[in-house]
């Protein structure tokens, strides 16, 4: 009888490791889903803003920072979600692929861009610091994107005159001032396109809009707290840490006569640890001021 006991008792410590090794794999499941969620769905963020130059509303859909990989967020998808919203053009704000990437993934956003184009949207492009390559932007060109490298040209978007302009700079030297190359039309909305973002060199400029991409809205954002490390200025958490500093990682910023927008992009590069930060594309409209 003792032998009997002995051996039911030895039996429970055995039942306790399996719960806490399924238990382990419970979390390592979840977590796992957070992880994916966090870097391999795609959100569709709707923004919005008022401008005195427009009689009717304008709609564009920014697509930046692609980064493109073989595993990554397909262009179907992507496609996809932008075609529901029916924008008036399409603007990829560059770092579409990574630089030194083979030529299959470079042509991954020739590819979506010819989605596009052969859908009827017209799509205007800047490149970033990663996708320079000649042989890119010259498909790019091919598929019939319009790749703005220090040009402005006027367009018609639903009976409004906009002046769309487009810079590819990697560097701001101190004496940067994009009024020695473009003026902003007082008679039409003036839309700036540029990769990385310049507060302070874009607002002495003044367009109505400029939107920008490049930050990827510093990857980890936490609820109710901001960015977890600001990559411009490299200070963990900014918004905790100085008051005072002023933190350029996604969404609007206001400027004297205009905003500028900063779009968190959709890649995960250098590695997918995004957080609270989704992969974005990202509908603007520029509605009638009231």
């Amino acid at each position: 009888m003792s032998g009997k006991k002995e051996a039911k008792q030895s039996e429970v410590p055995k039942k306790e490791t399996k719960k806490k090794k399924s238990h382990i794999w419970l979390w390592i499941v979840i977590l796992f889903i957070i992880w994916w969620f966090n870097n391999y769905t795609l959100a569709v963020n709707n923004v919005s803003m008022e401008s005195s130059k427009v009689s009717s509303k304008m709609r564009f859909a920014i697509i930046g920072d692609l980064h493109a990989t073989k595993h990554g967020i397909k262009n179907q998808k992507i496609f996809e979600n932008v075609d529901k919203e029916k924008p008036d053009a399409i603007l990829f704000l560059g770092d579409m692929y990574t630089s030194e990437s083979d030529s299959e993934l470079m042509k991954i956003p020739v590819e979506l861009a010819e989605k596009f184009t052969t859908a009827g949207y017209p799509v205007y492009a800047v490149t970033g610091e990663h996708d320079t390559d000649s042989e890119y932007i010259k498909e790019l060109e091919a598929v019939g994107a319009d790749v703005l490298e220090y040009e402005s040209e006027y367009i018609g978007v639903n009976g409004n005159r906009v002046q769309i302009m487009g810079i590819d700079n990697v560097y701001y030297s101190p004496t940067f001032d994009l009024r020695n190359e473009f003026s902003n039309d007082p008679d039409c909305f003036n839309l700036l396109l540029a990769h990385i973002p310049n507060y302070e060199k874009f607002a002495a400029f003044g367009a109505d809009l400029t939107i920008c991409a490049d930050t990827h809205g510093d990857m980890v954002q936490l609820p109710f707290i901001g960015p977890l490390y600001h990559t411009e200025t490299k200070t963990w958490l900014p918004k905790l840490s100085d008051k005072e500093l002023e933190i350029y990682d996604k969404g609007f910023f206001d400027y004297d006569g205009g905003k500028m927008f900063i779009t968190s992009g959709v890649g995960v590069y250098p590695v997918p640890v995004r957080f609270y930060n989704r992969p974005e594309i990202v509908i603007l409209d520029v509605e009638p001021k009231r």
